[in-house]
């Protein structure tokens, strides 16, 4: 039986649903105590001040996985890139081909706005979707380290 795969983007009234994603993602990562986004910041964040975008893959009207995105800037290339926050497809959806559909999407989407690149981060253990990233054709910067300041650090360095 042939199914009916589409995506969609997410829209205000999806914000519980794109918890229960975000949700799964950090569970999957073993990250679920890092998880305090909540409805109303999401909301705010995404569809009052636009600072975020989410897609959906959407199988036979079931929501099986997703796509959360905004865009920066490269001084270097001179152009706005793709930053690809979270992908996600619920493990019992992986391998059919969503996870790249969702890619694909996003390709498009970087495309359309004239984007040099799209990038990501991928935790080092995360072997699957590394090997998935590279048969892409996506290649890890391993040159650069990722740094972080948290809010309470920010909040310290501000006083």
């Amino acid at each position: 039986m042939k199914k009916n795969v589409e995506i969609r983007k997410a829209e205000r009234q999806d914000v519980p649903l794109l918890l229960e994603f975000i949700r799964g993602i950090a569970k999957y990562g073993k990250m679920e105590n890092e998880v305090v986004a909540s409805p109303n910041v999401l909301e705010q964040e995404m569809f009052d001040e636009h600072r975020a975008e989410a897609v959906f893959v959407v199988v036979d009207g079931r929501e099986v996985g997703f796509a959360l995105y905004f865009y920066n800037f490269s001084t270097f290339i001179g152009h706005s890139g793709l930053y690809l926050e979270d992908l996600f497809v619920w493990p019992e959806e992986r391998g059919k081909g969503y996870g790249k559909a969702l890619l694909l999407h996003l390709v498009k989407i970087a495309n359309e706005h004239h984007c040099g690149r799209m990038e990501w981060m991928s935790l080092d253990w995360n072997k699957p979707a590394n090997d998935f990233y590279r048969s892409l054709g996506a290649v890890p910067i391993d040159d650069c380290t990722v740094f972080r300041l948290d809010a309470a650090a920010m909040e310290r360095l501000s006083k």
